[in-house]
């Protein structure tokens, strides 16, 4: 993958839901919300400061991150597709 985020940008593969409610009955795709959990596989340099300093940013490459299910922007890279969003928009850090 050739996508490399600018500042405070991460970007996230979405991680598949289940596909089975708990009394057994497959949910088809188009029934399915999108996942609001991901793996992290890019992070940008820092958020810059008013001083000019960087803050590098928590979060690293593979991760698992939960973010809001409208939060960021999706992109298609070699046929994958991510998100790119800020990192204030994730929620937290799975694991």
């Amino acid at each position: 993958m050739n996508l490399r985020p600018l500042h405070d940008r991460v970007v996230v593969r979405r991680l598949e839901e289940e596909r089975m409610s708990a009394g057994g009955i497959v949910i088809p795709d188009n029934a399915t919300e999108k996942p609001s959990k991901g793996e992290v596989v890019a992070v940008g340099p820092g958020k810059r400061l008013d001083n000019g300093s960087v803050a590098a940013l928590s979060v690293k490459v593979g991760e698992k991150v939960l973010f809001g299910k409208y939060s960021g922007t999706e992109v298609k890279v070699d046929g994958k597709e991510f998100v790119v969003l800020r990192e204030e928009d994730l929620f937290a850090v799975i694991g």
